[in-house]
């Protein structure tokens, strides 16, 4: 049966709704989010959610009417089940491309009220800075507690079959750390990690190889 579900005119959908509709996958809610203004009449429908906003933010002009990506990104973050939910899904927003690390940077300063603030505070720079898994995004964590220095994300090494991608890497010691989330232990991604790893050990740096669950 099909329902369909009539909203003001200063009405869009918001959070993961507006994030599916601007083609976000991989990260569902059975739940239509709506944001509302403030001044608005709210009435309670069968999956459809409607929160109050005192702005509701940038609208995208083209199709569903909806929330922009980075400001949809940071309320979904801010509303996730979980901290984990909330680090999932906007590490998906930037590695799909829906929004620009200096768009969601800027939307999570306009942000006033959290009740993230202190995980956003330290998510959101680490995976605009590059962390693209909850493996290094845990590791940023571990290092910062252990008051080590800030490492280069995302360091590009050339191969001989072509340029290779380093999780994370302190260039002035020479030290480069993996971190290797299930997949690596998948077909043949064993031997592409040991062949990368002697390429780039081959080329004076040391390698070390953490696996996702060996980080506690």
């Amino acid at each position: 049966m099909r329902t369909e579900v009539a909203a003001g005119r200063w009405t869009a959908a918001g959070t993961h709704s507006a994030l599916q509709a601007a083609g976000l996958t991989g990260f569902t809610s059975p739940t239509i989010q709506v944001s509302v203004p403030m001044a608005c009449r709210r009435r309670s429908c069968p999956g459809v959610r409607a929160t109050r906003r005192r702005t509701i933010g940038p609208v995208a002009g083209a199709g569903i009417p909806r929330v922009k990506p980075e400001f949809a990104a940071v309320r979904a973050a801010d509303d996730a089940a979980s901290d984990r939910a909330a680090v999932l899904v906007l590490r998906l927003v930037l590695q799909q491309r829906l929004t620009r690390p200096d768009r969601l940077e800027a939307a999570w300063q306009r942000v006033q009220r959290s009740g993230r603030r202190a995980l956003l505070d330290t998510v959101i720079p680490d995976i605009c800075d590059g962390a693209h898994s909850l493996g290094e995004l845990d590791f940023a964590r571990m290092c910062r507690r252990a008051g080590l220095p800030p490492p280069t994300r995302q360091v590009v090494r050339t191969g001989p079959g072509g340029r290779v991608y380093l999780d994370v890497a302190w260039e002035d010691i020479g030290l480069v750390v993996e971190i290797d989330g299930g997949h690596h232990g998948l077909a043949l991604n064993p031997v592409d990690d040991a062949l990368r790893q002697n390429e780039v050990t081959l080329g004076a740096d040391m390698v070390l190889r953490i696996p996702v669950l060996g980080l506690g």
